[in-house]
């Protein structure tokens, strides 16, 4: 049950990083960085595909992804119609790890160290889930500042959550 509530938690984080790179109003903006922004949308895109394709996809669901952390943060100018190819090949990656992995595995240490420690898969997966939506939020104030917009795309709403019911009057 866990499980399926984290697999929901980032394919709904997942959907909206695209519904981010599809407000874009235009291509070039994804990859603009105004005076004191060190990553764009483009960059922190691959970035998060690349952290969720490697630490769920790989590390979990034994995707064979092989992740190349520094192209995250090297590659330019990649088309947005790739950038939606990577979003949707996490969500596949993601989604297809979560299937494989029992609520009982969570407590379970997690198969490599991050930062010089050991944990266990829950943990990880909260880190995972606070590392998406940090940078999610970091793209939307991007996206608004490049384009002068001031309204945000839908994003982790409550009543996109599993159990989320409808209030009653």
């Amino acid at each position: 049950m866990f499980c399926d509530q984290l697999s929901h938690i980032v394919r709904r984080e997942l959907t909206s990083l695209r519904g981010q790179i599809e407000a874009y109003p235009t291509e070039e903006m994804i990859w603009e960085l105004p005076p004191g922004i060190t990553n764009s949308a483009g960059t922190l895109t691959l970035h998060l595909v690349g952290n969720l394709r490697h630490y769920i996809g790989a590390m979990l669901g034994k995707s064979g992804y092989v992740r190349n952390r520094p192209a995250e943060f090297a590659d330019r100018d990649v088309p947005r119609d790739e950038l939606l190819r990577l979003i949707n090949q996490a969500m596949e990656d993601t989604q297809t790890a979560f299937s494989t992995l029992a609520d009982a595995q969570l407590d379970d240490q997690y198969p490599i160290p991050i930062g010089g420690v050991h944990m266990n898969i829950r943990d990880w997966m909260f880190q995972t889930l606070s590392h998406l939506a940090y940078h999610l939020g970091q793209i939307d104030y991007h996206r608004r500042i490049l384009s002068g917009e001031n309204h945000t795309v839908p994003a982790i709403r409550p009543a996109d959550l599993p159990t989320a019911k409808p209030v009653e009057d």
